[in-house]
């Protein structure tokens, strides 16, 4: 079970909005996909009592019966290391970090002494780098690492197969192309980090392939495309022109011209004709970003941070460090803002979206990869609208 106790998931804004932390993606898979591999058990969430608690959400002493559950702080991504220590737990244990709250804990029925609390009395201590998602541009800053450790991952449970050989490739051990995966007269360099593409992804001819990189399921990657290490193009996302080190979680069009980089573009978003966002200031100085915390200086790079459902228009400028929230129409004149709220019809965020409107715009864009919006998208969405 999953719980976000501790986590701050309002830090990461906006992508938290829509998710709960553990189905972000970073790497090949979202964090609870990882540990539901790396454990072998399925996962549910701790009941928070808020408008994310959806199907999964459980009381703990109500379910639990005669089984064993592992508590996961949703932001902890899983090591090698951390797994075999998790797996070796005994009821009443539970994983410290030194000079931090602790991490995972293995309780029974026994350990719940009411909905508030749970006992346990034996601390086992790691010795280890923790790696957790705080902020956003964390996601960015470990997806090379996160890469790697999910093809480790997924390594022996996914179908592969040869690369055609009118691909030019370098460092051919370092390419996994499962079933069902066309890619043909390709440039792929896997010397730097894996490159992996997934079930019914289309990488069309001419496309240059860095790793680390993971093009999802059913992607596609359109002619003469440009994308550079750590970059992650999740499943159903259709990419094309240049993209350096950034995040596509799922069912996002980049499909055009134009730049992205050390960017994290959440689902169901598409980006105009020519959109680009800036990384880097043009005074090669430090770059803030708005944060519920305030302003913070997150480095020399960082790009986009784009929350669902949301879109630019065609030859979009967006600013360095740009923050951009839920269900938003992007357009205007100029470098975007730094940031724009949820529901902005426009660049400037004074007009609001009008929510009938706006679920009427996401179900054109579902229908057009054969989907829906859903009941529980619909509840989120207007909680969004209502309260932030």
């Amino acid at each position: 079970m999953f719980t976000e106790e501790f986590c701050r998931p309002e830090a990461l804004f906006p992508f938290t909005l829509t998710r709960q932390i553990q189905d972000l993606r970073v790497g090949i898979l979202t964090i609870r996909e990882k540990w539901e591999l790396a454990l072998g058990l399925p996962s549910f969430d701790k009941q928070e009592g808020d408008y994310k608690d959806l199907e999964r959400a459980i009381v703990l002493e109500q379910t639990i019966g005669d089984d064993i559950a592992f508590l996961i702080h949703g932001n902890i991504l899983p090591t090698p290391k951390l797994v075999q220590t998790i797996k070796a737990l005994k009821p009443g244990e539970f994983i410290s970090i030194p000079e931090r709250e602790n991490i995972v804990y293995c309780i029974s029925a026994k350990q719940i002494i009411d909905a508030n609390k749970i006992e346990v009395d034996k601390a086992i201590e790691l010795a280890e780098e923790l790696k957790e998602i705080k902020y956003p541009w964390d996601l960015v800053a470990l997806n090379a690492w996160a890469i790697a450790q999910d093809v480790a991952l997924l390594n022996g449970k996914r179908n592969v197969k040869p690369l055609s050989e009118t691909n030019t490739v370098t460092g051919k051990h370092n390419i996994f192309i499962e079933e069902g995966a066309e890619v043909e007269f390709c440039f792929i360099n896997a010397s730097a980090g894996p490159v992996y593409i997934g079930t019914g992804a289309v990488v069309m001819e001419g496309s240059m392939l860095r790793g680390p990189l993971s093009i999802g399921e059913g992607a596609v990657v359109k002619m003469g495309t440009k994308i550079y290490g750590a970059t992650t193009v999740g499943p159903h996302c259709t990419v094309g022109g240049e993209i350096k080190n950034s995040i596509l979680f799922s069912h996002s069009n980049k499909a055009h011209d134009g730049y992205l980089g050390d960017a994290v573009i959440g689902a169901w978003c598409n980006l105009g004709a020519g959109t680009t966002n800036s990384n880097v200031k043009n005074n090669a100085g430090a770059v803030s970003v708005y944060t519920p915390d305030g302003l913070v200086n997150v480095g020399l790079k960082c790009g986009v941070l784009m929350g669902d459902y949301s879109r630019t228009a065609i030859n979009t400028s967006i600013n360095t460090g740009t923050v951009i929230g839920v269900c938003c129409n992007v357009f205007g004149t100029g470098l975007t803002p730094k940031s724009i709220p949820s529901f902005s019809w426009g660049s400037d965020g004074i007009q609001r979206y009008r929510f009938d409107k706006a679920i009427e715009h996401i179900g054109n864009w579902k229908r057009l990869k054969k989907e829906t919006v859903t009941e529980a998208e619909s509840g989120i969405l207007a909680h969004i609208f209502d309260h932030y």
